[in-house]
């Protein structure tokens, strides 16, 4: 009887979920991180069987032999990214997507342990997620800004700023400019800040979102500003067309004519036109209703 192998047993793992390594309740990540270095590791021979079988015959079960016995390969180094505040569980899933395209890629017959390989892909997906995920403001986006980001925390000594001297030793160790290196340290010093109080007391009147609002700046408050516009230009205009000449003449000289509203009377109207004052009332009323009608449409 032959007997079973390290890779069998992953096989096997990859096969039933429940199986070897992974029982009970994975929910937590302590006990995923557990599981993990509880599964074998592969030599180098089975290591390559696995993957000529994956390569060759698009063998799943070999795939997820290889995947899962490099799981705590990624625990190991999503371990030294914990520095920048974010969810470790979150750190090891980004790096199995890194590890799972290291597999598909990985080429047994190159001489290099899958371990060497996938560990480029495994950090390649950790820094994207960072470099998403660590601001709101995104603070490397060249080449030598993820390089920088990368870097120098392990160079700076302290939380002090770096002299002139350590700025110009990085800035050739990395071979980027010195005044990169000035731009993401200060960058990396800041610090992202919520606009509004977590709380709900006297706070509140010191959050930035208390002096950086502007209530001109409100939606509602700029549609209500471009609708009395649109009244006071097109609108009014419209409906004073509406109106015959005698109305048109007496609402402009009752209301439009002084900016202080301080139009003509019913008394001098009435002069103009030969008629009561009564009548000049009539007219204006007519007009006014008239004109309401037309603005409706404007409001």
């Amino acid at each position: 009887m032959k007997a079973s192998t390290p890779s069998d047993a992953i096989v096997a793992t990859g096969q039933n979920a429940l199986a070897l390594g992974f029982s009970g309740n994975l929910g937590n990540i302590d006990a995923y991180i557990s599981a993990v270095n509880r599964l074998p590791m592969l030599t180098q021979e089975e290591e390559v069987s696995l993957a000529r079988r994956w390569r060759e015959s698009n063998d799943l079960a070999a795939a997820q032999g290889l995947v899962l016995s490099h799981l705590r390969l990624v625990v190991s180094i999503a371990r030294g990214y914990l520095g920048y505040g974010l969810p470790h569980a979150d750190l090891i899933q980004e790096g199995n997507i890194g590890l799972m395209k290291a597999v598909k890629r990985f080429d047994p017959d190159q001489g290099v342990r899958l371990v060497s390989y996938a560990m480029h892909w495994i950090k390649a997906e950790m820094h994207e997620y960072i470099l998403k995920n660590w601001r709101l403001v995104k603070v490397a986006t060249t080449k030598a800004q993820r390089k920088l980001f990368f870097n120098l925390r392990s160079h700076k000594e302290g939380l002090d700023s770096m002299t002139p001297a350590q700025v110009d030793a990085l800035a050739k160790t990395l071979n980027v400019k010195r005044e990169e290196v000035i731009e993401m340290e200060t960058r990396l010093s800041g610090r992202d800040i919520a606009l509004e109080s977590p709380t709900d007391d006297e706070d509140d009147k010191f959050s930035p979102i208390a002096y950086l609002s502007s209530e001109s700046s409100e939606p509602s408050k700029v549609l209500e500003a471009q609708r009395f516009d649109r009244l006071q230009s097109e609108g009014l205009e419209t409906a004073l067309e509406k109106l015959d000449p005698r109305s048109r003449r007496i609402v402009e000289a009752r209301w439009l004519a002084n900016d202080d509203g301080s139009g003509a009377t019913l008394h001098e109207l009435a002069d103009e036109f030969g008629v009561s004052a009564e009548r000049i009332r009539q007219i204006e009323a007519v007009a006014l209703k008239k004109m309401k009608g037309s603005l409706a449409s404007y409001v």
